[in-house]
Formats: C-alpha cells, sequence, structure tokens
C-alpha cells in the first residue's frame, strides 16, 4: 500500500459513550493504518473518558486529551489539532463513522489531484444506526461557493499541512467548522469532492445543528468573524445568497432520498 504520511484524526467527545466506541472502531477499521486518533473530551458527565480510555490503553495511537472546562466542539477540536503530529488533518466526531477505505481512497485522491484539501459524499442514520439517506458533495468547492452555504461534510474533510498549514477553529460555539472550512478556501482557493460516500452522520434529536433557527446568528456570525464584514452586510448576504442556496440544497438532498 502506498504511504502518503501520517494523518491525525481530530475527534471531540462530549457524552458520547453510546456511540465513540462505534467511531473508534470504524477508525481502527480503516485500510490506510499510518494514523493518530485524538479525541478531546470536553467535560462528559457520562462514561465516555472510560471507554475513550479502554481502547487508548490498547493502541498507543488514540490519545485521550481533556479539557478543564466545557467549552464546545471547536474549542475541543482545536485542542486535538495543537498536538496533532501528522501531515494531514481529517474530521470526525464521536458519533459520526468512516467506511473502512475512506483514509485510502481520499489520500490517493488528493495526491492524484494534487489538492490541499478534499471531502466526500456521506451517508445519514438515525440514532440507532438505521440508514436514512445519502448526501452527494459536488466535484468541487471554492471559496465563493463555500461562502454561500456550507456543502462540505465536517466528517469527510481532509487537509494538507504542508500545503496550508494548521489551520484551527474559530472561537464561535456553533458553525466554527464551516468558518475552518473557509479560512482553509482562503489559502488553497479550491478543495475537490469524491462522490462515492465514505463516512455515516448520525443524525440525533439532541444535535445542536438539528435546530436550524437557532444557528442563522451564527451563520451571519461567522460572515464577521471571516471576513470582517459589518453586521448589516453580513445580514445581507445570508438572506440574498446563503438562505436561497441552503434552500435549494435542502429540495435537491429531499428530491434524491424520496
Amino acid at each position: 500500500m502506498d504511504s502518503f504520511g501520517k494523518v491525525s484524526i481530530i475527534t471531540p467527545s462530549y457524552n458520547c459513550a453510546a456511540y465513540v466506541g462505534e467511531t473508534i472502531e470504524s477508525i481502527l477499521a480503516q485500510t490506510y493504518q499510518d494514523w493518530e486518533l485524538l479525541i478531546t473530551d470536553d467535560c462528559s458527565t457520562d462514561d465516555s473518558r472510560d471507554v475513550i480510555k479502554s481502547y487508548a490503553d490498547k493502541d498507543p495511537r488514540i490519545r485521550l486529551l481533556c479539557l478543564d472546562k466545557n467549552s464546545g466542539a471547536g474549542v475541543a477540536r482545536n485542542n486535538s489539532i495543537k498536538d496533532a503530529r501528522g501531515r494531514y488533518i481529517a474530521f470526525c466526531d464521536s458519533d459520526d463513522r468512516w467506511t473502512p477505505e475512506k483514509l485510502e481512497k481520499q489520500l490517493r485522491f488528493m495526491r492524484q489531484n494534487d489538492c490541499a484539501m478534499s471531502y466526500t459524499s456521506y451517508m445519514t442514520c438515525d440514532e440507532n444506526g438505521e440508514p436514512e439517506g445519502i448526501v452527494v458533495c459536488r466535484h468541487r468547492e471554492t471559496l465563493r461557493s463555500a461562502m454561500r452555504d456550507d456543502k462540505i461534510g465536517c466528517l469527510t474533510v481532509v487537509y494538507d499541512t504542508e500545503k496550508v498549514g494548521k489551520v484551527y477553529m474559530p472561537r464561535l460555539r456553533k458553525r466554527q467548522d464551516w468558518a475552518m472550512k473557509l479560512l482553509v478556501l482562503q489559502k488553497c482557493r479550491e478543495a475537490r469532492g469524491i462522490k462515492e460516500p465514505l463516512a455515516w452522520y448520525r443524525l440525533r434529536s439532541d444535535s445542536i445543528s438539528r435546530n436550524k433557527r437557532s444557528l442563522i446568528k451564527y451563520n451571519i456570525a461567522v460572515y464577521r468573524e471571516i471576513f470582517g464584514w459589518s453586521g448589516l452586510r453580513s445580514t445581507l448576504f445570508f438572506l440574498v445568497f446563503f438562505s436561497p442556496s441552503y434552500i435549494l440544497k435542502k429540495l435537491g438532498l429531499k428530491y434524491i432520498n424520496q
């Protein structure tokens, strides 16, 4: 098997004891084995740390890091990125999982296309892991297209630190993953997608991303944080460009998954 360099897999954890074992097992099952898994626990109140530690004790590639106070997924991810030693940075949340060939296929694709950031389509499932649908990515995303709507699933993202350096997530409580992708695209201008679904995204009733109305102010905050726009300009851009693009995306996904 080709060697592409070490991959640092970034996983935030908060009260995911019921799912994080599946996440870790999907990483262990990768056909590409040159990776490290950095899981930062955000002060879980369930048995998440015990579950993670049971895996870390058996495999030195898995590292459990812990925050002193609950700070959100963005801070947890940044804590892992800070300690990452791999050439590539990849993301998989503690309730999601990957297909076995994800890393191998994605890294080969990145080498063949000389791209700094890649992503893939992904499947969705319910809380019990039962399939629900598919989110099909586009072949190419640019800074301009990503500004209009976040069409890249964070659980599928891999970026190359040799091309763009380490890119951290802004200190936003929500939508910080979209902001991070915009920061990467400011450096590389283009990301490339693989149509094949190579990950599973778990739809949970208690997820903060399920309430889309509550995310509106954070979407607007991303424009202010990343581009330095005024509140008025950010709001107008959201209403004129983001909202229509988001609605069309959702209609398209509904049609595909009928």
